[in-house]
């Protein structure tokens, strides 16, 4: 079971996420007419394969996370690192045509 509350701001959106972490929950992130999306992360239970996904596509696009428990936190640590390590090993492929590519 999940549970989800929307807590509007002037300057940010924050979304309250308790129990089970599944795929459905990313509607929280459209409409967000400029303000910054909070994820509070604290009652969350479990994070199945999609979750994860969706957490780590939420840490690509600059989302915030609160109130995380130690493997919650340890988890999106190891996400952004993984992030990190995509953009890197992205910006460094040689380009088609390169002197490299012809050896």
């Amino acid at each position: 079971m999940l549970k989800i509350s929307v807590i509007d701001s002037r300057t940010q959106r924050s979304v309250v996420i308790e129990g089970t972490l599944i795929e459905p929950w990313q509607a929280a992130k459209t409409d967000l007419q400029g303000r910054k999306l909070v994820l509070d992360l604290k009652n969350v239970t479990r994070i199945d394969d999609e979750g994860e996904r969706a957490l780590s596509e939420l840490v690509q696009e600059g989302a915030s996370f609160s109130s995380c428990g130690v493997l919650t936190k340890y988890l999106l640590q190891q996400l952004a690192r993984r992030n990190k390590q995509s953009a890197r090993a992205a910006s460094i492929m040689t380009p088609p045509g390169t002197d490299r590519e012809k050896k």
